[in-house]
């Protein structure tokens, strides 16, 4: 079942010949809905004799429009933040641009209901509430002068700062509940308690909405009234998105045997048999495309979260549309879970290790640019790869390098405020932070990009091997010309900062590493510091203290002595 919701808004102009107030809501359906969620706005013009109602117009329009086109892995403050940080440059150079328009500004309160959460974005005074179970609660904070001459001018607003500085909340959603957005010219004539009452009065929401709207202008309101009433009628199911709901009841196929058939689809081979997940090479019968089929193992039929991780995995591959990753292949009639990705000859490349293959410099070079465009295509999307290494970068015989396996992969947009997901990825790939519970960020991936390209060329690894469940210590990263002398000093530098032991030494971007590499011996970076002694094991550093100390005075003693 999709989320549900009713909607209703007004705005009266009052006594005021101009409406400087404007609302809008949008309210997709299908996958957009799924994926973006409905989205209502408020937002209250300022500034010039007609400057204020293009700034309100403008960035609610834009804000509806251009935050469905936003990607669907980014979180919604991140999407809403980049549309806003776009509009408020707009009405800035609007204003500076005509004369009639100069300090046009504008407030926003926005709410998008997605799933089984809400989340607010604001900037200025106009204002979101939540009715629920009687309840009357007001989610955001005014943003004006706390000086009592000042207390009408706002601090913040799109249009009145280059730097757009929203106010972002969220929380659970319950069917019932139903929240007001409303511009000053409602609350500042309605108390609290009136407006509930009203809202409590008038089940439907477009009632709703006019009778608030009515009750400001005849209570002696001097300025525009706006509302917007949207009632949650409806949610969908938790923790799987909806249009993947359908696909989460296909049974998990048993295991296939190479000539079988399956939905038009020929088993040529059996790639790889793990312990959660099957790969197979196929053959469509149609057309004869070779394709890659991913399904379960059958032990893990009715398996909820397994079922679930895998269609979220072919979710987020389906969004990283780049040449950096296999492409998933639609198909419409599957009669059991599995699904279809492009196939390409070619081999792993630790598999290429494993046969004994040498990689010259420029090799992993090349090898490490196309690595961090496909990382950056996924950071880009706000997508954590969590398991970059050598067993999950494929090199085709078309000479393209492949990210595999999304299976661990985070969208930072799945995450719920304060949570942690557990650890995830090799131990000998992973970030130090990794070892001590840190949360997931985009370095971590960067920092297993560097431990790649470290062992291509040297097939060790910077702080040795590291066994799962053991507890490694980071003291420095070997220098890799200890294992292979050729390598370039520009090239070593650039491997010691992607594996540094502390984050603030690594890059912090995959653009920045990319910029590294391709640069290489025209602008090579400095080396990396050399972590003193007291910082790397302040233990042993003292001990070394105190024993020269002693030794020392025992000096100084015998020459005391003769």
């Amino acid at each position: 079942m999709p989320l549900q919701v009713a909607v209703g808004h007004a705005s009266l102009t009052g006594p005021r010949e101009r409406n400087e107030d404007y609302c809008g809501v949008a309210t997709p359906a299908g996958l957009e809905l799924d994926n973006k969620g409905m989205i209502a706005a408020v937002a209250d013009g300022i500034g010039g004799h007609k400057g204020g109602r293009e700034a309100a117009e403008y960035t609610v329009r834009g804000l509806l429009a251009d935050y469905y086109a936003t990607p669907d892995t980014w979180s919604i403050p991140r999407a809403v933040e980049t549309v806003c940080t776009a509009l408020n440059r707009w009405v800035i150079a609007e204003g500076s641009r005509n004369a009639e328009l100069t300090g046009m500004a504008t407030t926003l309160s926005a709410l998008v209901l997605r799933g089984t959460r809400y989340y607010t974005a604001h900037i200025g005074d106009s204002r979101i509430y939540r009715l629920q179970g009687g309840q009357f609660q007001q989610l955001t904070v005014d943003h004006t002068w706390e000086h009592p001459e000042l207390n009408n001018v706002l601090s913040r607003a799109i249009g009145l700062d280059p730097r757009v500085l929203l106010d972002f909340a969220d929380g659970d959603l319950a069917v019932h509940d139903r929240f007001l957005l409303i511009s000053d010219g409602v609350y500042g004539v309605l108390p609290d308690a009136l407006m509930a009452e009203v809202l409590l009065d008038h089940p439907e929401p477009q009632a709703a909405a006019a009778a608030l709207t009515s009750l400001a202008v005849a209570q002696g309101g001097h300025d525009n009234a706006t509302a917007v009433v949207v009632d949650v009628l409806a949610l969908p199911t938790a923790n799987l998105r909806d249009s993947l709901e359908s696909e989460a009841h296909l049974p998990v196929p048993r295991k296939f045997k190479v000539g079988e058939e399956v939905d038009g689809l020929v088993i040529e081979d059996i790639l790889h048999d793990a312990r959660e997940t099957l790969l197979y090479r196929v053959r469509n019968q149609r057309n004869g495309q070779q394709l890659v089929l991913k399904t379960l193992q059958s032990t893990l039929e009715g398996d909820a979260p397994a079922i679930a991780g895998l269609l979220m995995e072919a979710w987020r591959a389906r969004r990283a549309i780049s040449p950096c990753f296999p492409q998933i292949v639609p198909h419409e009639q599957r009669s059991c879970l599995y699904y279809l990705m492009t196939w390409h000859a070619g081999a792993t490349l630790q598999a290429r290790l494993d046969a004994d293959q040498h990689f010259p410099v420029g090799d992993v070079v090349r090898l490490g640019v196309a690595l961090l465009k496909g990382i950056a295509t996924l950071h880009r999307l706000d997508i954590l790869h969590r398991d970059i290494k050598t067993d999950n970068l494929h090199l085709g015989q078309d000479g393209v390098l492949r990210i595999l396996d999304l299976g661990v992969a985070l969208s930072l947009a799945e995450l719920k405020p304060g949570e942690v997901p557990g650890p995830a990825g090799t131990p000998s790939y992973m970030a130090p932070e990794l070892f001590e519970g840190a949360a997931p960020e985009k370095g971590f991936d960067l920092y297993s990009a560097g431990v790649v390209l470290y062992h291509l060329l040297t097939r060790k690894y910077p702080y040795g091997e590291i066994e799962p469940f053991q507890k490694p210590k980071f003291a420095e990263p070997e220098r890799p010309t200890r294992w292979r002398t050729e390598i370039p000093g520009w090239l070593e530098n650039i491997l010691l900062k992607a594996v540094a032991r502390e984050a603030k030494d690594r890059f912090e971007t995959a653009e920045e590493f990319l910029l590294a590499l391709e640069r290489g011996a025209t602008r090579p970076i400095s080396a990396p510091r050399r972590q003193p002694l007291a910082e790397r094991n302040p233990l042993k550093f003292w001990k070394l203290v105190a024993a020269g100390s002693l030794a020392l005075n025992l000096i100084l003693l015998l020459l005391l002595l003769h």
